[in-house]
């Protein structure tokens, strides 16, 4: 059984020549889980060779365009596939008021049945669960309702259980540390290094060293960091700023996969 993420886009806001806007997919107990989609994630899914036939749930985190853009090609897509499994969608309420007109207009025709389910961001609660996996949502705070998602997995026999913890845009907030304690994998956005610490207060959200100290307090086994500023075109000064507070640090480097 392969646990494991693939990086699909770890840009912010802005899609430039080196990064796409976020998304991932979560393979966990042999489910595939989406976990927001911005612009192209489908297209990197096909060159990938992702199955989407597979994908049974999508997660969004907040309802920035970069988190979610990509969803309306993708629904319209899987259409056109023939696809007939239901497809699952958990996010902010407002999500199915923003994508109505659109499926409407466009999506009429859907070969399977669109399922959109509410969650509060602002609330952590099981949003998700079967026999083997809990999805739990994870408090953040941005210049919006955001959350992140904990995957936790439910069983398996002596070995010791995955956990792997999406922590999207948000400001520094030890106050998840709790929640994802002890995670196997943390991914945590690291939008800024120090040096602009300004600019991530003005725009919520996070640097490369805040990210490491959640995953040290955490006691993380590995940090994924990611939503790089498109002012900076080298990455290694985030993980060099990373890895001086928590040395197994990792970039979320796209069309890459990190076992859990």
């Amino acid at each position: 059984m392969n646990n494991q993420l693939t990086i699909l886009g770890s840009g912010s806001a802005m899609p430039t020549f080196q990064n796409s806007p976020s998304g991932q997919v979560v393979e966990l107990c042999d489910k595939s889980f989406l976990v927001d989609c911005g612009e192209g994630v489908q297209i990197t899914m096909r060159q990938l060779g992702i199955k989407t036939a597979r994908l049974y749930t999508i997660f969004i985190s907040h309802l920035h365009g970069d988190h979610c853009f990509g969803l309306i090609g993708l629904i319209s897509t899987l259409g056109m596939m023939n696809r007939t499994q239901p497809l699952h969608i958990y996010a902010h309420p407002d999500l199915e008021k923003l994508l109505r007109p659109m499926l409407d207009y466009h999506c009429q025709d859907l070969p399977y049945e669109l399922l959109f389910h509410p969650i509060n961001p602002r609330k952590r609660e099981v949003i998700w669960e079967d026999r083997t996996v809990t999805v739990e949502s994870i408090p953040l705070k941005h210049k919006v309702p955001t959350c992140g998602f904990l995957f936790i997995e439910k069983h398996r026999g002596q070995e010791p259980r995955k956990r792997y913890a999406y922590c999207s845009d948000t400001v520094y907030r030890e106050q998840i540390v709790e929640q994802i304690h002890g995670v196997d994998v943390l991914y945590h956005e690291a939008t800024y290094t120090e040096r602009d610490l300004d600019k991530c207060k003005k725009h919520t959200h996070s640097t490369a060293k805040q990210a490491a100290n959640i995953a040290r307090l955490a006691q993380a086994g590995k940090l994924v960091i990611g939503h790089f500023s498109t002012r900076e075109d080298d990455h290694n000064i985030f993980l060099d700023e990373a890895q001086q507070v928590f040395p197994n640090t990792v970039l979320a480097i796209e069309r890459t996969t990190i076992d859990l």
